[in-house]
């Protein structure tokens, strides 16, 4: 009797989800913040317009140029540990070690720790995975981290700028301002609950309460000090 294959469906972009969640969150709370700060400040949509997108345009590239300099400083830690040590007999065992913690007999895992060990290539890349931790990082990580992150912060950043390239005045914006970028916060964070495994509820309300907290201080503050 035929059976129906198995597939298994995994998600395997944990870093390009992390990208856009961390240039996404900022994109959305920091302009926000600033465009909320300066309504209580000047009375022009076209200052609040003009320094979001000054705002938004730093903040991309900063934030792309940290992304993109995180990678490659994964991507170099990699490489200085990636060398088969001066002691082999010491890492058979530590290979066979790491295979009988993971439920394999001790003579299978001698078998195998001496399997890996001919091949110089999969043995360090074992033990860099299963002894360091480290998976070998993608070589186009670097640029299309900071890609991710720039393009998600701009993307973010003008939600709550929106509203002020149409308003007839900073009052009239605010509200919608308000209204756009706390929609787009819970929805932002219920797609990165659902993609990060958390519960959808909780992340969207956690996300845009940080969010609305952020511009409420910002408000605030420059009310106090106009």
């Amino acid at each position: 009797m035929p059976t129906t294959p198995h597939i298994e469906k995994h998600f395997r972009s944990s870093a390009s989800v992390r990208d856009v969640v961390i240039g996404m969150a900022d994109g959305l709370t920091v302009p926000f913040a600033l465009a909320a700060g300066l309504s209580g400040a000047v009375d022009s949509t076209a200052v609040v317009v003009t320094a979001g997108l000054a705002e938004v345009s730093a903040g991309a590239i900063a934030m792309g140029l940290g992304g993109y300099l995180a990678a490659r400083t994964d991507a170099e830690h990699y490489r200085s540990e990636w060398k088969t040590e001066m002691l082999p007999q010491v890492e058979l065992a530590e290979v066979r070690d790491i295979l009988v913690a993971h439920g394999v007999a001790a003579a299978p895992a001698e078998d195998v720790a001496h399997a890996l060990a001919k091949d110089r290539n999969r043995w360090v890349r074992f033990m860099m995975q299963f002894e360091l931790g480290l998976e070998e990082p993608e070589s186009s990580r670097a640029p299309r981290s900071a890609l991710t992150i720039g393009s998600a912060y701009v993307l973010g950043g003008l939600v709550p700028l929106l509203p002020y390239f149409f308003a007839p005045s900073v009052g009239a914006a605010l509200p919608f301002s308000v209204a756009f970028t706390l929609a787009a916060l819970f929805i932002f964070g219920g797609v990165k609950g659902h993609l990060t495994g958390a519960p959808l509820l909780r992340s969207a309300v956690q996300t845009a309460i940080v969010g609305g907290l952020a511009a409420a201080a910002a408000f605030g503050i420059a009310r106090l000090v106009g």
